[in-house]
This record gives C-alpha cells, sequence and structure tokens, in this order.
C-alpha cells in the first residue's frame, strides 16, 4: 500500500506539468530558464541520489573501509571548480544543451561533427550505461526485498518514471525530484538507524567497536602503506578529479548539472544551485548509507553469506553491493514499506533527469540540427517524448547484462580518463579546437576497450583499476594535446566571438585579444581580466568547508569529539570567508 501510494504520488506529480511542458521545447528541456537555486540545487542531489548510490557506497566500504570512499569523494574539487569559475560562464552561453557549446567554441565541420557525434556518443552509450546501473539496483533490490525477478522489478518502476518524464518534461523532472528527495533521505536515515539497533549489530557503540567494523573506521587511509593510499587517495585527489569525466562530475561542468545551470534564472542562481548540489552531495548525505554497510560487515561478512541468505539470486549479482538491499530486508514491513518508496524515489529521480537530459541531445543536438532544421516546436517535443521512451527501453535491455556497481563505476571512470583537463582549458586557452576534443575522445575510449577487454594484464597478472587510469589520463592527455599543436586552430572570427560573449579570464587568449586590437574588431572595454585567482581561492575554500562538516559528522558518530568541533570551527570559518568571497566574485549580480 505505501509503495503504490508513493509510485502515485510520483506519477501526479510529474504529469501535472505536462501542459506547460509541452508549450515549446525549450519549456519542455529547461523550463523557460526561469528557475530559482534551490529547486535546480536539490534536483541535482536528487538525481545523484540514485538507488544504485547506496549500494556502490555499501561495495567500496566492504571492499576498502570509508576511506575508499576517496574514489568519489575527490570528485568535490570538480564539483567546486565548477560553482566559482564555470557556472557563470555557462549561463552567459545562452545555450540549449551543453553541446551546443562546441559550435559557439569551434569552427566548421568539425565542430558540426563533434556535437553530432557526441549526442550520440553521451545521449546514448554513456547516458544508457548509467541508466542501466541505476536500474541494476532496482533488480537487486526488488529481489532481495520483495521477491521480483528482474523483469517485474524494472517494469514496475520504469513504467511509471519514463510516464511522467515523457509527458511532464524538465519542470516536471524538477518539482518530482523535490519530492523524491525529501522522501529518499527519510528513508535512508531511518534505515540506518533501525539497522544500527538491530539484535545483531547491537547498536551504534557495539558496532564501532567490533573488530571487523573497527579496522575500516578510518576516514582517511593508512599514509604508511603505499599500497593502500595511492589508489584510494593520491590518485583520486591529485589526478582523477581534474583528468577524468565522470557524469555528474564532468570537469567544468557538463550533462545534467550544464542542464540545470542552463535552466537558473541569472548567473546568481546558477552559482547558487551548485554549490548547494555539492555541499548536500558530499556533506550532507553519504553517513546512513556508511553506517549500513558497516553493519552488513558483521551481518554478512561474505559473498557466502549473502548467497545463502537470499538462494534464489541469481549467484552472478551477489557481491558486495547487494549487502546494502540485504540488510534493508531485516527492517519491519511498515518501515520497510518507506524505505521501498524512498529507494524507488532515488531511482526514479536518476533516471527521470538522465532520461530527460539524453533526450535533449537527441533531440537539440541531433534530430533539430542535422535531421530537420525546420522543425516546429511541437513536432521537437513530440521527439522528446519518443526519444524518452527509447532510451528507457534500450538501458532496461543493458542492465540484464550488468553484475555490479563498482563495475560500471570503473569502467565508465576509465573511458572518460584523460578527457577532463581538455575540458577544464577548453575555456582558457584559444589553441584548443574541434580535433582536441575528438582525439581526446577517440583516444581515451580505445585505451578504455583495450584495458579492460583486450590486454587488461601485463605478464600475465591483471592490472589494477588505478593503473590503469594512470596509463589512460597519460596516453589520452599526451594524444590529445599533440593533436591540438598539429591541427588548425579555430577560425579567428569564432575565437573573437566567443571571448566577446562568454568573457573568459584573459589568460590564455593574449594572441586572440592582440590580433583582435589590431584589427578593431574588439574594443579595450570589452577584454576581460577575469577574477580568476579569486575563484580559485573560492574553490578550495569551498572544499574545506564541505569536507570539514564531511569530516564533523563522522567524528561525532565516532564519539571523537575534539576532531568534530575541530572540523565544524573550520568548516564555519571557510564558510565564513566564502561568503565573503561570494560578493567580490558576483559583484553586482548579489
Amino acid at each position: 500500500m505505501i509503495i503504490t501510494a508513493g509510485l502515485l504520488l510520483f506519477l501526479f506529480v510529474g504529469l501535472y506539468f505536462t501542459k506547460s511542458s509541452g508549450s515549446s521545447s525549450q519549456e519542455f528541456f529547461l523550463s523557460g530558464r526561469n528557475m530559482p537555486w534551490w529547486l535546480l540545487g536539490i534536483s541535482m542531489v536528487a538525481t545523484t541520489f540514485s538507488a544504485d548510490t547506496p549500494n556502490l557506497v555499501t561495495d567500496i566500504v566492504r571492499k576498502n573501509g570509508v576511506s575508499g570512499n576517496w574514489v568519489w569523494w575527490a570528485f568535490l574539487l570538480t564539483g567546486m571548480l565548477t560553482v566559482f569559475v564555470y557556472a557563470g560562464m555557462w549561463r552567459r552561453s545562452g545555450v540549449f544543451t551543453d553541446l551546443e557549446f562546441y559550435e559557439l567554441r569551434y569552427s566548421g565541420r568539425p565542430a558540426a561533427f563533434l556535437r553530432g557525434f557526441r549526442a550520440i556518443y553521451l545521449g546514448l552509450f554513456f547516458n544508457v550505461m548509467i541508466m542501466a546501473t541505476v536500474c541494476l539496483a532496482a533488480i537487486k533490490i526488488g529481489g532481495v526485498m520483495l521477491g521480483l525477478s528482474p523483469i517485474q522489478s524494472l517494469l514496475i518502476a520504469n513504467i511509471t518514471t519514463v510516464i511522467y518524464s515523457a509527458l511532464g518534461g524538465f519542470r516536471g523532472v524538477l518539482f518530482t525530484d523535490l519530492v523524491q528527495f525529501i522522501i529518499a533521505m527519510l528513508g535512508s536515515v531511518s534505515a540506518a538507524v533501525y539497522v544500527i539497533n538491530m539484535d545483531q549489530v547491537g547498536g551504534l557503540r557495539e558496532l564501532l567497536h567490533n573488530p571487523a567494523v573497527a579496522e575500516k573506521l578510518s576516514i582517511l587511509p593508512d599514509f604508511s602503506n603505499i599500497n593502500v593510499i595511492l589508489p584510494l587517495f593520491i590518485i583520486p585527489i591529485a589526478i582523477q578529479w581534474w583528468s577524468a569525466w565522470y557524469p555528474g562530475a564532468e570537469p567544468g561542468g557538463g550533462g545534467y548539472v550544464a542542464q540545470r545551470m542552463l535552466a537558473a534564472k541569472d548567473e546568481q542562481n546558477a552559482l547558487g544551485a551548485t554549490f548547494l548540489f555539492n555541499a548536500a552531495h558530499y556533506a550532507l548525505r553519504p553517513w546512513p548509507w556508511i553506517l549500513v554497510a558497516l553493519a552488513s560487515i558483521i551481518v554478512f561478512p561474505s559473498h557466502d553469506s549473502l548467497q545463502a541468505a537470499f538462494p534464489n539470486l541469481d549467484p552472478s549479482v551477489v557481491n558486495d553491493d547487494l549487502a546494502y538491499p540485504a540488510m534493508l530486508s531485516f527492517l519491519p514491513s511498515g518501515l520497510k514499506g518507506l524505505v521501498m518508496v524512498s529507494l524507488i524515489a532515488a531511482f526514479m529521480s536518476t533516471l527521470s533527469t538522465h532520461l530527460n537530459w539524453g533526450s535533449s541531445y537527441v533531440v537539440n543536438d541531433l534530430y533539430h540540427r542535422f535531421m530537420k532544421k525546420d522543425a516546429s516546436s511541437d513536432e521537437l517535443v513530440l521527439v522528446g517524448r519518443i526519444s524518452t521512451v527509447v532510451l528507457m527501453l534500450i538501458a532496461t535491455l543493458v542492465a540484464l547484462v550488468l553484475s555490479n556497481a563498482l563495475q560500471s563505476f570503473n569502467l565508465l571512470l576509465q573511458i572518460g580518463a584523460g578527457t577532463g583537463l581538455l575540458f577544464i582549458l577548453r575555456w582558457f586557452w584559444w589553441r584548443i579546437n574541434a580535433f582536441s576534443e575528438i582525439a581526446a575522445m577517440v583516444i581515451s575510449f580505445l585505451v578504455a576497450i583495450y584495458l579492460e577487454f583486450i590486454h587488461p594484464g601485463i605478464g600475465g597478472g591483471v592490472l589494477q583499476d588505478h593503473i590503469k587510469l594512470l596509463i589512460g589520463v597519460g596516453i589520452t592527455t599526451i594524444g590529445w594535446i599533440i593533436v591540438t599543436l598539429f591541427t588548425p586552430p579555430t577560425t579567428f572570427a569564432t575565437l573573437v566571438s566567443f571571448y566577446k560573449h562568454i568573457k573568459p579570464a584573459s589568460i590564455g587568449w593574449n594572441p586572440v585579444i592582440k590580433e583582435a586590437l589590431l584589427q578593431r574588431v574588439l574594443k579595450s572595454d570589452e577584454i576581460s581580466q577575469g577574477k580568476l585567482p579569486l575563484q580559485i581561492l573560492a574553490m578550495f575554500l569551498g572544499c574545506i568547508a564541505v569536507y570539514s562538516f564531511l569530516f564533523a559528522t563522522g567524528y561525532f558518530i565516532y564519539a571523537s569529539w575534539i576532531q568534530a568541533s575541530i572540523c565544524v570551527v573550520v568548516g564555519g570559518l571557510a564558510s565564513w570567508v566564502l561568503f565573503i568571497l561570494r560578493r567580490k566574485i558576483l559583484g553586482s549580480e548579489v
């Protein structure tokens, strides 16, 4: 009954906006570019609060302990870079999708090819892989908690999601995300409290003092063990965050994060939305999942114990990530219903965003740009709705062949290895061109396929994921830089137009600026020195603030009062300075 009521609520909220969303393609995909920061920020958080995220965190904690989460905590640096450096530029660009950026920044057929190919590459391949991973979580949760087959689990959740996504458009997605996020947080916290106090666990104190759990509690990895600190901390913090492209943590912003920045009322709301997203994503949400993951080590210490508890499950899906839904199976019926609704909410919020985002690529960057330039707004909305359904069908089929969440995370990370630096620099270095991006995309993909499937080891051994990442980053980065230097630059007119429109910091644009001044196509008062040093400072202060509150929560849970108090003070001071800098960065916008 509770689950049915939740499904009907989500469907009602999403469908409420059907009429307004169908009024134009801009309304269907960007809600008229008039959305407030708090709604957009919560929507981003809800999107990344996927049903597979607790499974992924559980997988990480059971394998590598709490400190293993640095493989994704490191992406906070990427997020804060987007907040203070790129959010304003994305909003100023005025593009419909982030792929339209390519023909704003680059010129000629290479730019057009890049836009069209990325629409297929990201809108279909990458997008479907992410949705399939989310659907895999639904399969495991439905199988463990409700005894459903994979097909039954996907039919129940996917049909509801695709209906309101196809009809309600982006505005329907945003407001449904708001409701779903509240329910998802309530469910995850309630589940953690109950699980900790189960007889098998014995309460928080017993959990933290259990020998099998105690060795996994450290927030920071063992700095004396290079085999631990290198893959879990040094590489994510020093290399991964800027070098790898991953959906939701794109260096320089992109994907559904860019979609929400483009839908904001103005630059201030774009900045506020991305800051709220990063603060909530990293500081607010992880600990309920971590606590359940730690408790699962006591109750299900091995894969064999998981298989024994759920003998009807296919052995191919029995992995560490299964431990999260396995722990939820102990919940009493009423609470189990609430938690199931919260997981369904998390599942739908992610899926609906990816459906609308992927559909925007298909419609704007493929169909409208290359197939039918004179298509009416009504026709574009119709194509958007049809492509939403098709994307859902493909993702459902792919989900049936995946086995665990960490597998997909590592594969997507590897495919994007080495492209991140390009996405950061393309706004600030005039010499980067369309061939640079094509080279980075092709090289990173081929290297990933080679390392993952063709030759995954050296000398008969299997390469570890962090070694594969380093190889991918090195080869791809060197490759695209060489291609950049040996291919023609973007046309001068396009470069000047981009600079005048976006107003990036002048560093990296001096050759273009000098030539533009000589040709009198650029006036001296149009040159923007920018506030890049101030923005970089704000980025690091934002990271300090969020990490401090993330650690403070953990130390309070561990009853380490001194460390927790220090983190709160540091986080508070960083936030205060950040608030002052924000006014200087935005200037008259505030």
